[in-house]
């Protein structure tokens, strides 16, 4: 599958090393003001070598769009853009081209399709990633109309964690740092962290915590398209993820269920809960409260140091690999998570539009 959504819907194309990455936005709806400058401002966030704590690649990631706008607003055509690539150091994976990394995708490809495109891991890099975040911008761009905000922050690093509830952050704070976090304090931690892996030829890993307001109650499904699992499997899709919670999570399951329901109450004529375990969402349907969910990345599978593998004879071997990597990727990942979620709202905004099934 290279396509995301059912009404909403995102389709996407390219490798990592080939001549670009792109897309095609389906169902958008007609009239719809499109500010190209945020397209771009969101790619930004995730472009390689904006930071010290980043990979090095140089790439501006300038988006051109070539259909469904004109004029500045969307006509209700598919929406057509791409992104070339122009900084590939493809020799660089030379010497892997039939050689097995420990925690890629190389294996399971020749599984699957017995042919691989060595360069950077092609279609299973996360350079693909660009294609949802500008989908992931056009969405929020219908969302900000209903006035719906998305918006996560790195929430740990390795044993670095940011032990505060989302409601006593200022997330306006989140861009203020390079790593991403709210608290200044907790960052610097993290960018030390992360400078230290680097160092070391070696990655780190951590969660991203995201929050969604806005959202109308009746949002969702009771059975195969709940808001939550739609949320989950968005966010599962992204590479190097390794899990997702959204509420109160695992850490819910240590309360009791008295300790742990939402009570209803009203607040001039608005249903509202006393506590929100639930995470904005209930039987699968939004029940109008904050949406909040926290996403796991493992530590990044490439290490520029030497280790052990099998090449495709199925010989032992060692590799120790060349080229730009990320050390961590939390930072160029919160605006990813971001771009997924709102990829899911848009679409059960046009599906709560059709159907009350």
């Amino acid at each position: 599958m290279n396509s995301f959504g059912q009404l909403f819907r995102l389709t996407t194309f390219g490798e990592s090393h080939g001549a670009g990455i792109g897309g095609i936005i389906d169902g958008c709806p007609a009239g719809l003001s499109i500010d190209v400058e945020f397209v771009q401002s969101e790619l930004d966030r995730r472009k390689p070598g904006q930071s010290k704590i980043t990979t090095q690649r140089n790439e501006t990631d300038t988006v051109q769009f070539f259909s469904g706008i004109f004029e500045g607003k969307t006509t209700g055509t598919p929406i057509g853009f791409f992104v070339k690539n122009k900084d590939q150091h493809s020799n660089d994976y030379n010497d892997l081209k039939d050689i097995f990394r420990p925690s890629h995708a190389d294996y399971t490809y020749i599984q699957k399709y017995g042919v691989r495109d060595h360069r950077g891991g092609g279609r299973s890099s996360a350079r693909e990633t660009i294609a949802r975040v500008v989908g992931g911008a056009i969405a929020k761009q219908l969302l900000v109309q209903l006035n719906i905000t998305v918006q996560a922050y790195v929430q740990s690093v390795g044993t670095i964690e940011l032990d505060k509830p989302y409601t006593e952050l200022d997330l306006s704070k989140t861009e203020s740092n390079i790593v991403r976090c709210p608290d200044a304090e907790t960052a610097e931690k993290m960018i030390a962290r992360i400078e230290d892996a680097g160092r070391d030829h070696d990655t780190v890993g951590g969660t991203i915590s995201c929050v969604i307001k806005g959202v109308p109650a009746g949002w969702g499904a009771p059975v195969f398209n709940k808001l939550h699992a739609d949320l989950g499997f968005a966010m599962l899709g992204i590479n190097a993820v390794k899990g997702f919670e959204y509420g109160s999570g695992f850490e819910g399951t240590k309360l009791s269920g008295s300790e742990h329901n939402d009570i209803f109450v009203t607040e001039n004529g608005v249903v509202k809960t006393v506590t929100n375990h639930s995470g904005g969402i209930q039987g699968g349907i939004s029940n109008g409260q904050d949406i909040y969910m926290k996403v796991a990345f493992k530590p990044i599978a490439t290490l520029l140091k030497e280790q052990k593998t099998i090449d495709a004879e199925l010989n032992e071997t060692t590799i120790n690999p060349k080229g730009r990597h990320d050390p961590c990727v939390l930072p160029r990942a919160v605006p990813i998570v971001e771009s997924m979620a709102a990829l899911v709202l848009a679409d059960h905004y046009l599906l709560s539009k059709t159907s009350r099934l």
